[in-house]
């Protein structure tokens, strides 16, 4: 498969470790949307998308993250975060949507993204700079 667009839509503020938002089309068929470049410790990473892990409230049901300490729909007290094996309290609060399978493919893809991050960043300090559209029609997400 070939990377046949990335789109980047900078983030502003400069005081949180996210610094851009990206779409990746494949082969021209097939798109992964709400990557995060994110500055780290070494430099600028790709995050995959991702959603909260969730558990479900004993009394009503309802789904809440795993660090949530009420229930969003009943309001019921919900037990603390668990320890992990061993008494480790790092916890996996959050799941991949979609990832590479293998490291040569995440550098590959992590390349081309930082690629155009930077081409994105020495576009938008250029006087008319006109941020890029992620998606082709906000209506998508309208709900």
């Amino acid at each position: 498969m070939e990377i046949t667009e990335v789109r980047i839509k900078l983030i502003g503020r400069r005081s949180d470790k996210l610094r851009a938002f990206c779409s990746v089309t494949f082969d021209n068929a097939f798109v992964i949307r709400d990557l995060k470049i994110i500055e780290g410790q070494k430099g600028a990473f790709v995050a995959m998308p991702s959603r909260k892990i969730c558990e479900r409230c004993a009394r009503c049901g309802c789904k809440n993250h795993l660090r949530a300490k009420y229930c969003n729909d009943c309001g019921n007290r919900l037990p603390g975060v668990p320890a992990g094996p061993e008494g480790d309290v790092r916890l996996k609060l959050h799941a991949d949507i979609a990832h590479p399978i293998n490291a040569a493919s995440r550098e590959a893809m992590q390349k081309r993204i930082i690629e155009a991050y930077s081409e994105e960043v020495e576009k938008s300090k250029l006087p008319g700079y006109k941020p890029v559209e992620i998606y082709e029609s906000s209506e998508e997400y309208d709900l």
